[in-house]
């Protein structure tokens, strides 16, 4: 008898071109304005986050580097204070991956956020070195929006990839 809380879908292999559309969709919204406002999430960084964990071998530390430079020039920011952070995020993501997987998204989302806040931190680090002010505090709280955002993210990002069992 099979336990009725067990899915009967497969998960396949994400499609290469599903995870290029999924970071240029997130690259189109981290370039919508914002102003200052507070907690707004880093939306490359959370789906760069994503994929590296679920698919360390199709996005990596290059793809992070080449979307870190385009948030660069389209945030107008110190050139490679983004791309520096992604690398450090993707290393750290796909280093910690097979373990993460084996979690459910609300702990994944617990194990995502350190590895956000870091990168968070480096990008403050770079700014502060570069002469520019600290942001202050409530910088931050964006990291703990993008956690709140994983579990809907896992949901809507793997949706294509379940099939049903025949």
């Amino acid at each position: 008898m099979q336990p009725t809380n067990r899915s009967s879908r497969i998960l396949l292999p994400a499609r290469y071109w599903f995870v290029l559309f999924s970071l240029i969709a997130a690259l189109g919204l981290s370039y919508i304005p914002t102003g200052r406002l507070a907690g707004v999430p880093d939306w490359v960084a959370l789906v760069l986050a994503f994929w590296c964990i679920r698919e360390p071998l199709k996005v990596g530390m290059g793809t992070a580097f080449v979307f870190g430079l385009l948030v660069d020039i389209g945030h107008g920011a110190a050139m490679g204070q983004h791309a520096l952070a992604y690398v450090v995020l993707a290393y750290l993501a796909t280093t910690v991956s097979r373990r993460v997987l084996w979690f459910g998204p609300l702990q994944q989302a617990l194990h995502v956020l350190p590895i956000l806040l870091l990168a968070q931190g480096l990008m403050v680090a770079l700014r502060l070195i570069a002469g520019a002010e600290f942001p202050g505090w409530w910088y931050f709280l964006s990291s703990f929006t993008s956690v709140l955002l994983w579990v809907p993210l896992t949901f809507l990002l793997l949706l294509p990839q379940y099939q049903p069992v025949d």
